[in-house]
């Protein structure tokens, strides 16, 4: 079973953020994982990452509600930087808001939307649709 190399977890809950690290350790997710506890932070990161050559994330997991910048913005600064790879990013939210859903997959580089608390299963399946391709 491949692992992701490099995943990014964007959110500013500390206890989501332990829990996913937990989880994403259970169900062997990938072998290291960045975390910024907003966008600005993530988005300032990711670009002094593509600037300076080193390992680009495979996956980015993005809350949408958070201080500073929220995911919306994240999104939308994100989409004007052109990553020297392709970066998969999943929405992990707690908004059951079905326009929330419809917004988030309008931009191509969202590939799926899943409402918090993420399960087991859930982290398997993001983790095999990353390592299929």
């Amino acid at each position: 079973m491949k692992k992701i190399k490099l995943a990014c977890l964007v959110d500013d809950d500390p206890i989501v953020v332990f829990g996913l690290k937990k989880m994403m350790k259970l169900v062997k997710f990938c072998e290291n994982f960045l975390v910024y506890s907003n966008g600005q932070e993530a988005l300032d990161a990711l670009i002094a990452i593509f600037k300076n050559g080193e390992q680009i994330p495979d996956l980015i997991l993005l809350d949408l509600n958070m201080p500073v910048m929220d995911g919306w913005e994240f999104l939308e600064a994100f989409t004007k930087y052109n990553p020297p790879k392709k970066i998969t990013i999943y929405i992990l939210t707690s908004s059951i808001d079905p326009r929330d859903q419809e917004r988030a997959l309008r931009f191509n580089s969202v590939s799926n939307y899943v409402v918090k608390p993420v399960t087991l299963e859930q982290l398997e399946a993001i983790r095999d649709s990353i390592t299929e391709d």
